[in-house]
């Protein structure tokens, strides 16, 4: 995405057009749009001779065709793309990159923050049809990402989950007890927050599907909202659009507070003794 956006202005700064660009590759205006917006890979061969279009000397075009290359490797769920949907490859891509998470989640645990079990529990109510090989390989996975709360440059994690994740039985009370836990050990990490809107509050701005906010250190890359459907998903960059998810993740935590959440978390951990 980063390459993409300096492409972009790499032929602006020329004044170079798109249909200039597009005689340059002997390709359509589309794939110039498609190759500036990420959505296909940035071949070394056509980055090179763009560069050369644009006027670039040798030393840019060698760095920029190097960093190319470094983005079009695997990332390290590659392995996983068997049980990884295409639409939500680019969510593991996001996450991982991102310094700031902000998420909501009504109906389960957010993945991040899912044990070994409640996630087992919740993979194989989700995927009824697979068998166990898949199960266990799409936790491995999820097992995994959560890799990231543990880095030296850990993103911040902020999550708004509903009351009523905390009733829905996932796998039985004791492993609903042991996920209570977990939520309560993650909290008091500086890094992670972790907001329970009660019952009490009635409706709220939130009440929708789940979603998350991404947002990164480059500058080039503008925030993210991930929003998930049944059979899919949708990525938002529209800053109406981000914006308008920003606001209800604000809302929605002023709800609630810390202590309230904990205590709440608490409550909830008895009910399951």
């Amino acid at each position: 995405m980063i390459l993409g956006r300096r492409l972009q202005e790499r032929r602006e700064a020329a004044g170079i057009s798109l249909e200039g660009a597009a005689k340059a590759l002997r390709v359509t205006t589309l794939t110039i749009r498609r190759l500036e917006k990420a959505e296909v890979q940035l071949k070394p061969l056509y980055v090179e001779k763009l560069l050369e279009t644009y006027g670039a000397d040798r030393r840019e075009i060698e760095e920029f065709v190097e960093f190319a290359e470094r983005a079009n490797k695997p990332g390290w769920w590659h392995p996983y793309r068997d049980v990884l949907p295409t639409w939500f490859s680019a969510y593991v891509s996001l996450e991982t990159g991102a310094t700031t998470l902000r998420t909501y989640e009504p109906h389960y645990v957010t993945g991040l923050l899912q044990t070994h079990r409640y996630a087992h529990a919740v993979l194989g109510g989700g995927f009824p049809n697979e068998d166990d090989a898949d199960i266990e390989r799409r936790l491995d996975l999820r097992l995994r990402r959560q890799v990231l709360l543990d880095r030296a440059d850990a993103p911040t994690l902020w999550v708004v989950m509903e009351e009523a994740v905390l009733h829905r039985l996932v796998g039985g009370p004791e492993i609903m007890r042991e996920q209570i836990d977990r939520l309560l050990e993650v909290s008091e990490l500086d890094h992670v927050s972790v907001d329970v809107v009660p019952f009490s509050t009635g409706a709220h701005v939130g009440a929708c599907a789940p979603f998350t906010y991404f947002r990164f250190e480059e500058p080039e890359l503008p925030d993210v909202v991930y929003s998930e459907i049944l059979s899919g998903a949708v990525y938002l960059d529209q800053r109406s659009d981000v914006a308008a998810h920003l606001e209800a993740h604000n809302r929605m935590s002023l709800l609630t507070s810390s202590a309230d959440s904990r205590a709440l978390l608490n409550r909830m951990r008895k009910e399951y003794s």
